[in-house]
């Protein structure tokens, strides 16, 4: 039997995932389900474009669906720091400054589970090749990891652990 993925997220996120699940289920199921009910009202369902879609639609919320209750069922809550990992290392909820040694350019970060990240707003997940090179190091050291563009390196100038 497989092992199941776990997914690191806060309980903020955990709960927008059930809140979102249970509008899929309840409110948005039914509006499709009248989409189809319409549709079939047309008549010839072989030629009736609004069915085609609105069975995809009803595919693709099905699909949907699979893939939050999948998420909630293997969910890992992280509510705080690895109370294992020394108080100065990068870890999970680190909040981090680091700037690049090829281009000078600083970056702010907090580290995140994978289904909190967004790189775009400062959210990286501690799963991503750049997350993964930064946890378990300090401020003052210098982190290489490889990525599609090439090797990036970088020195840590904060953490912050709350």
């Amino acid at each position: 039997m497989a092992i199941a993925n776990r997914y690191k997220m806060s309980r903020a996120r955990y709960e927008a995932l059930q809140e979102e699940l249970f509008y899929l289920e309840t409110v948005r199921e039914k509006e499709v389900a009248e989409q189809i009910k319409e549709a079939r009202s047309f008549g010839d369902l072989s030629e009736n474009s609004e069915y085609d879609e609105a069975k995809t639609e009803q595919g693709k919320l099905y699909s949907h669906i699979a893939e939050l209750k999948n998420l909630i069922e293997n969910a890992e809550i992280v509510e705080e720091l690895d109370q294992d990992a020394p108080k100065d290392a990068i870890t999970l909820r680190s909040k981090i400054v680091i700037r690049s040694l090829d281009t000078g350019l600083e970056q702010h970060y907090e580290i995140v589970g994978s289904q909190e990240a967004n790189p775009m707003k400062g959210l990286i997940s501690d799963d991503s090749p750049k997350g993964k090179a930064l946890v378990g190091h300090r401020a003052g050291d210098e982190v290489s990891f490889m990525a599609p563009a090439g090797e990036m390196r970088f020195q840590i100038l904060s953490v912050e652990n709350e």
